[in-house]
């Protein structure tokens, strides 16, 4: 049947249109007769009715729809020529092939292998040996660990007590350090032993002595102890021994309380090092140490330690240097702290390694491949080595062509890109426009011509950002992803560069769609910026031996790397604004920018018809709330909405609402026919207003379809009127009514119920929710009769749901107030209650 070939929206338009007249007729027998003159329709009449031309409607072209196969071919061979380079010049010959012939050098020649010259020269580059200099914030470090652990030697020191604390023309130094450590047994046999004038040289203690151990053999220590402390003795008064005695007293007892302290406190780092021998150095023999150790760690840090050191090299040099002036005894000790104190202070120095590595690079012979003339360059059924293409090459032998083969495999992995690219518009961003799908082939083809002119970056940052701000963060990653990789496919690309690329370019793509201003955009730039070169740093470090220059060039690259994405951001950032209005975008950012109340049309419209700004902004901000219940474009409703009614200012005092309670303007016209032109110009005037401001196209559609074809009730009756009294005036209803579009997106639509709920809401002042509901709804309906949601796309249960919407947000702005007493706006005080 022909109804089978008209749209489902048409046929429904139909339907409204053939019930509308419906009206004519009672419920019951003039029902059936309007259904039996239905039925007797032919199927050809209905299909001619549905399928004629609709002038309220916007051109096709206007709106989105999948590409024309002519379109597609063209992406195809474009993409495929501008990334698939590789293939229009490839070598049959190349190296690892197998030569299908013996090939003889037809002349003598000497051919630079630029190829392997140039791995020779990296790898001299990373194989040169870095240039070291000493770090001297280190050099301080080291000095104030050795001073701490110093203060720390000397409070233990002062706590001990000095050495020797008796002068040596008394007892001996040694006699003096072993009566201060010695047990207490021994003290007291020591004791005994000179109260009882016990000979010194006997080789046992007496066996009755009461403190010493029985068994026990004095040491020489013990001894000469003994001796010295008999003859001072006898030279001395008793009054003299006693007080030697008393001193040595107190010196054991500081010794053993700071040896109990010391053995307490290993766990400090700066204790562990020392131990109770540490106190049999007298203080010449500590002050000579400590001297000694500075001076050695100066020649130390003078020669330089460098990083990765063995500990035993280090201990060797550290024995070596102490052997020149440390004391004996106190070696061991001097080697510990001065092990602890010192690190490596050498550190590479960037510029000169650099010099170094370059100066090395550029020793490097070029590699020359020479043969004569007649020679074999390759034999038959023999791989062909780098050196043998070189000459293959060079004598025009390596059959470069066409691989039409690897052509018309690379055409269907671009076909297959494309058609995955296509499925996710659709899923995501349906509809987009001919100039949209030009404007991403165009941005897709600068990435393979740039990487052609050798720039050292990819601009997929640049990419990512400008797409996915566009037409979403979905689009983005999808051509992004798709392009990294048809790349390395069919052009020389490092795939380490173009993973870095890649990964930042997709993070900015997946970012960008939920952006809503330039400044927001810049700093998403940063971030890829930083995120390609953390990305490149570690895919170089995995793929690298972990020597030192290495850790240079790599970081030198990753700041290039980082820096390469950040300035394509920069980019992205700079050229958008052109490429929307160019392409008569609206990505968020723009809606945005045209919301802001600053823009020269909305302040012009705030002043010279400030009424109509103030009824703008009620429809705004029920036509948002209702958008966002809905899941439409919130940002592209704000924004139409405060432009919908830019045309009232050719004319402001003809509509009411500017007319801040003067005379009525139509009043003084006296005419219906000449007002409802007045009121109809304010759509023709807004158009020519919002191209004279270069509005986006989007944003223009909401002047004529806010309005559609509705009929200017007020002013047609009133026709009505004047025709009722004078019977040979002819009305004609199209003069009464808009001349559209109807609605042609949800979001018009949205906006038209919106500004005929308006007026009505404000004028509501002590009225119900249900009473309000009731009024919204008969407007809502009132509009459905009229066919102006034919093409809108809204349902029933849609404006059931703005109806709700629109009430709820009418409460909210009538919500109730505290009424203040008249007291509170007088001069007086209000008298005090009682």
């Amino acid at each position: 049947m022909h109804l089978l070939d008209i749209s489902q929206r048409r046929f429904n338009r139909l339907v409204r249109r053939l019930f509308g007249k419906a009206k004519r007729y009672t419920e019951a027998d003039q029902t059936r007769r309007f259904l039996s003159k239905v039925s007797k329709l032919k199927s050809k009449q209905i299909a001619a009715i549905a399928l004629r031309p609709n002038p309220l409607r916007r051109k096709s072209s206007e709106r989105g729809g999948s590409p024309s196969p002519v379109a597609l071919i063209l992406v195809v061979v474009s993409l495929t020529s501008a990334i698939g380079h590789r293939f229009y010049n490839e070598p049959k010959l190349d190296v690892n092939t197998i030569a299908p012939q013996t090939i003889r050098a037809p002349e003598s020649a000497s051919v630079v292998d630029s190829e392997t010259t140039e791995t020779k020269r990296q790898d001299a580059r990373t194989g040169a040996v870095p240039v070291l200099m000493v770090n001297q914030a280190v050099n301080q470090e080291i000095y104030q660990t050795l001073q701490r652990l110093f203060a720390r030697g000397d409070e233990l020191r002062q706590q001990a007590g000095p050495l020797p604390y008796i002068e040596t023309s008394v007892l001996s130094t040694g006699t003096q350090r072993h009566l201060r450590q010695a047990q207490e047994w021994e003290w007291r046999t020591i004791l005994a032993s000179v109260n009882s004038g016990a000979q010194a040289t006997a080789p046992r203690t007496r066996p009755d002595s009461p403190s010493q151990p029985p068994g026990v053999q004095a040491s020489s220590s013990q001894q000469l102890a003994i001796i010295e402390l008999q003859a001072y003795q006898q030279n001395a008064s008793a009054e003299d021994f006693s007080a030697l005695r008393e001193v040595i007293v107190r010196a054991r007892q500081r010794y053993t309380t700071t040896a109990e302290t010391l053995e307490s406190s290993l766990k400090d780092e700066q204790s562990k090092f020392y131990d109770p021998s540490f106190f049999n150095l007298t203080d010449a023999e500590w002050s000579s140490t400590k001297s000694g150790v500075r001076q050695a760690l100066e020649r130390i840090l003078l020669q330089g330690i460098p990083p990765g050191l063995p500990d035993s090299l280090l201990e060797n040099a550290v024995r070596a240097q102490l052997d020149l002036t440390i004391p004996a005894a106190s070696k061991p000790l001097a080697s510990k702290v001065l092990m602890n104190a010192v690190r490596p202070n050498l550190v590479q120095d960037p510029e000169q390694t650099r010099l170094l590595a370059e100066r090395a690079a550029e020793a490097v012979e070029p590699e020359v491949v020479e043969i004569r003339r007649g020679e074999v360059i390759t034999q038959a059924g023999e791989p062909i080595s780098q050196s043998d293409f070189v000459l293959l090459d060079h004598f025009g032998l390596s059959r470069r062509g066409v691989n039409w083969l690897g052509v018309i495999s690379f055409g269907g992995l671009v076909a297959g890109g494309i058609t995955i690219f296509l499925l996710v518009e659709r899923r995501f961003h349906p509809g987009l426009r001919r100039r949209d799908h030009f404007l991403v082939v165009l941005l897709t083809l600068t990435t393979p011509l740039l990487i052609a002119l050798g720039v050292p970056a990819t601009n997929l940052p640049a990419l990512g950002l400008l797409i996915g701000s566009f037409y979403g963060s979905a689009l983005g990653i999808t051509v992004v992803g798709l392009l990294s990789i048809a790349l390395p496919i069919g052009m020389e690309i490092s795939w380490v560069t173009l993973t870095a690329c890649a990964i930042g370019s997709i993070l900015g793509a997946g970012m960008a769609g939920r952006l809503r201003s330039r400044e927001e955009l810049a700093l998403l730039g940063g971030g890829v910026g930083l995120a390609q070169g953390i990305i490149y740093l570690l895919l170089s470090l995995i793929l690298t031996t972990p020597a030192n220059p290495v850790w240079y060039a790599v970081l030198t690259q990753s700041v290039l790397q980082g820096l390469m994405g950040l300035a394509w951001s920069i980019v992205a950032l700079g050229i958008s604004p052109y490429l929307e209005q160019l392409f008569d975008l609206v990505t968020p950012i723009r809606l945005a920018e045209l919301s802001n109340p600053n823009r020269p049309l909305l302040k012009k419209l705030a002043s010279d018809a400030p009424g109509t700004f103030q009824h703008t902004l009620f429809v705004a901000t029920l036509a948002e709330a209702a958008a966002r219940a809905l899941g439409c474009n919130v940002e592209l409703v704000r924004a139409g909405t405060l432009y919908h009614d830019i045309g009232k200012m050719h004319d402001a005092l003809g509509f009411i609402e500017n007319q801040m309670g003067g005379p009525n303007k139509h009043d003084l016209i006296d005419d219906p026919w000449k007002s409802a032109t007045i009121i109809k110009k304010h759509v023709s005037e807004g158009v020519v207003m919002a191209r004279k401001y270069r509005l986006p196209k989007a944003i223009q559609a909401f002047i004529p379809e806010h309005q559609g074809s509705m009929l200017i009730t007020y002013f047609y009756y009133q026709a009505q009127q004047r025709a009722k009294e004078n019977p040979d005036l002819v009305i004609n209803e199209a003069d009464f009514r808009y001349d559209g579009p109807i609605p042609q997106s949800r979001e018009t639509g949205i906006v038209m119920l919106a500004d005929s709920c308006e007026a009505a809401l404000r004028s509501l002042k002590d009225a119900s929710r249900d009473e309000a509901l009731a009024m919204v709804n008969r407007i809502l309906r009132a509009r459905w009769q009229d066919n102006q949601m034919v093409d809108c796309g809204l349902t029933r249960a849609d404006m059931t749901k703005i109806a709700e919407i629109f009430v709820r947000v009418w409460q909210q702005f009538n919500h109730q107030r505290i009424p203040y007493p008249k007291a509170a706006f007088g001069t007086q005080p209000a008298p005090a209650a009682k």
